[in-house]
């Protein structure tokens, strides 16, 4: 089941409100606890607040603090992206929302407004924020001002936009409707969308469409001389008192607006004799202009009356104001009880609840984004911090690494070098890396030195090597650091920033070794994609495995894949697909895969395959039809590693994949292996990986 629902507009004043109050009624009557979560807001002033916010929290009694329920101000993420660091807004909603939905049953997230600087990109900001926290959405669109056919065409771009991302659309809702034209836009919907995608169309309102005495006060910084208890009361319409009483009276309408100069005592009066007359409309306020007050007189007459609707003074000319209270957008808040309940109502009334509460019952997400990936990995390090050795601890990358992995307080660390040339090359570089919390070993130095040489005769002395050979081999800081991890003085070691593949796995495979029934060591990368994440093995190891080695492969790929919660459907990559190709590779690749089914029948895979038809849907069900992997695959078995590195490098290059990597799968205990090439986001990400793996022994 989805724990979470996101609502998006394709424009401002859409009724956004309607909807997640609507949501946030129908939620409450399924979870037992529902949280409210809007990612971006308006800048408000000092001892302002949003509105949505403020309104959906004081109704429903939601038991989250105001702070709580937003991740970024409007002017924020403006210049986060102006500095190209919109990872960064992206990482900060991850946080606040997987922290709402650690504390809830349900999450109701409410997108942005479309309002002031910025709103030129917001439409791309909601689809990615949507994909990235992997919740289904509802999009909703007005229908004022719009032709049957804009309307449509509207709501089906939208919809367009946001499945091309990947992200599920429940239901598509037109607000606004004049109620004559709801069958026709209903009918309009159903044959634009796909027949899975709800549809609801909510006629407009003009309870919901009208301002109340408070917005007015407000637009027009008012002062309320009488019937402060009053400001709720809706105005449908106003009008301007500036004839003699007895010919302004015929344009006096229900709940209408009095806008009129202070010094009218004989239409504020009259106004106020009317509202009580059963003879006349109800009047909803008075509004004075001019900054003019009533004579002392005229004020104790009003303050002798029982029942006084809102009279407020303002600054400005008649005219100027009854612009003015025309252009208010009305909105909905916590204290009018009356547009909250009509606006549950209306949405109870227009919307296929039930239709949308088993969809809400029954969805899952579909893969992880990279963002959402990496966030995951990182809690996960954090929640059980694990000793990690970083043999290279001169090395630039290494040593900024270093610094954003203690800053983010993910594992324990500790460096091999000499602590003078350590602190020397930080200061140079100007890194304040706090060496309080990071080890730095020289081996040579070491106190447990002859004790690790020891320990590595022990274990190679049938090999030939003597004690003096195990004192040389144990200078080495890749020998070093893997004896490390073998005595459990650290979790797991990371290098190969500047070292070979063979300098780092070497000491692994003698000392550590594979681990009960796995006989070849090989290695996976997680690319992440633009819109999710992939394995990829093996493309740093093995030059030309076998049918046996490419099973194992594809089965330790899987195990991996599932380690890090990501579901493996397995792609047996070929040159041809099922039964169209023969020879020697193809036909090894074919063997691999009946193994795989043999020895792990509960595994998803196919092969051989070709990459189109293992990633992409049509050319899957083209080539494929009945396979339950062709075009959703997820792991990627690449016959050599020739095909294999090539492929990931050309990946990561062309579309700007972060390849995280490689990850050495079957040692006993974790040591992975760092590209020459590594940059210093590689590096962390492969250090949390490592603890991670050092988490599971």
């Amino acid at each position: 089941m989805s724990k979470a629902i996101y609502v998006a507009t394709t424009e401002p004043n859409s009724g956004k409100s309607i909807i997640s109050l609507g949501l946030m009624h129908l939620l409450l009557g399924k979870a037992a606890k529902v949280g409210y979560f809007r990612p971006i807001i308006d800048d408000y002033g000092p001892g302002e607040k949003d509105n949505h916010i403020n309104t959906v929290i004081s109704y429903f009694g939601i038991q989250m603090e105001y702070h709580e329920a937003y991740a970024c101000t409007r002017s924020e993420v403006i210049q986060k992206y102006n500095q190209d660091k919109d990872d960064e807004v992206l990482d900060k909603i991850i946080e606040k929302y997987k922290t709402i939905e650690s504390q809830f049953d349900f999450v109701l997230v409410e997108g942005t407004d479309f309002s002031g600087e910025g709103s030129i990109i917001e439409w791309d900001i909601n689809v990615y924020m949507a994909k990235n926290l992997g919740i289904p959405t509802v999009i909703l669109a007005s229908g004022v001002g719009k032709t049957l056919e804009e309307l449509v065409d509207n709501l089906y771009l939208a919809y367009d936009s946001f499945t091309n991302k990947g992200v599920e659309v429940l239901m598509v809702i037109a607000n606004k409707v004049e109620p004559q034209n709801v069958n026709l836009v209903t009918n309009g919907l159903l044959k634009s969308l796909p027949e899975e995608v709800l549809i609801g169309t909510i006629p407009i309102n003009p309870v919901l469409g009208n301002p109340t005495m408070k917005e007015i006060v407000k637009e027009l910084e008012g002062n309320v001389l009488f019937g402060q208890d009053f400001l709720n009361n809706q105005v449908s319409n106003f009008s301007v008192g500036a004839m003699q009483l007895r010919n302004y009276l015929v344009h006096f309408k229900e709940y209408g607006l009095v806008i009129t100069p202070g010094d009218r005592s004989d239409i504020i009066l009259g106004a106020l004799q009317a509202n009580l007359s059963s003879n006349y409309p109800t009047a909803s306020g008075i509004v004075l202009t001019g900054g003019l007050i009533p004579e002392d007189t005229v004020i104790r007459l009003i303050e002798g009356l029982s029942e006084v609707v809102p009279i407020i003074s303002v600054q400005g000319g008649t005219f100027s104001i009854a612009n003015r209270v025309g252009a208010i957008r009305p909105k909905i808040y916590a204290e009018n009880k009356q547009k909250i309940e009509q606006s549950i109502q209306d949405f109870t009334r227009f919307v296929p609840v039930n239709a949308l509460t088993e969809r809400l019952i029954t969805f899952e997400a579909n893969g992880i984004t990279p963002r959402m990936f990496q966030y995951k990995l990182l809690k996960r390090a954090q929640s059980d911090k694990k000793h990690i050795v970083l043999p290279e601890g001169t090395d630039e990358r290494i040593l900024r690494a270093a610094k954003e992995l203690i800053d983010a307080n993910a594992v324990k660390l500790t460096l091999l070098g000499d602590p003078a040339q350590i602190r020397e090359k930080a200061k140079q570089l100007d890194l304040q890396l706090d060496f309080e919390k990071i080890n730095i070993i020289d081996p040579l130095r070491a106190s447990c030195f002859e004790d690790y040489a020891d320990t590595l005769y022990e274990l190679r002395k049938h090999k030939n090597v003597d004690r003096a050979m195990a004192q040389d081999l144990m200078a080495d800081i890749s020998y070093f650091g893997t004896m490390m991890v073998y005595k459990g003085d650290a979790d797991g070691m990371v290098s190969g920033a500047v070292h070979t593949t063979q300098h780092t796995i070497r000491p692994a495979l003698q000392l550590i070794k594979t681990k009960p029934n796995v006989s070849i060591v090989s290695s996976v990368f997680f690319m992440c994609l633009e819109d999710r994440v992939t394995v990829y093995g093996d493309c740093a190891i093995n030059p030309n495995p076998n049918a046996e080695q490419l099973a194992e492969i594809a089965i330790t790929s899987a195990a991996t894949s599932l380690a890090f919660e990501l579901e493996p459907k397995i792609a047996m990559l070929s040159y041809s697909s099922g039964t169209s190709g023969a020879g020697e590779d193809v036909d090894r690749v074919r063997e691999a895969t009946q193994l795989v089914k043999k020895r792990a029948p509960y595994l998803k895979v196919e092969g051989p395959i070709q990459y189109d038809a293992a990633v992409d849907k049509k050319v899957g069900k083209t080539k494929m039809p009945d396979s339950e992997v062709a075009g959703q695959a997820s792991v990627f078995i690449f016959p050599d590693l020739n095909t294999g590195n090539n492929t990931y490098k050309a990946v990561q290059r062309e579309t700007g994949a972060l390849a995280i990597g490689p990850i050495i799968q079957g040692l006993n205990k974790p040591v992975n292996d760092l590209s020459r090439g590594s940059t210093v986001n590689d590096i962390f990400n492969t250090v949390i990986i490592t603890a991670i793996q050092a988490q599971a022994q």
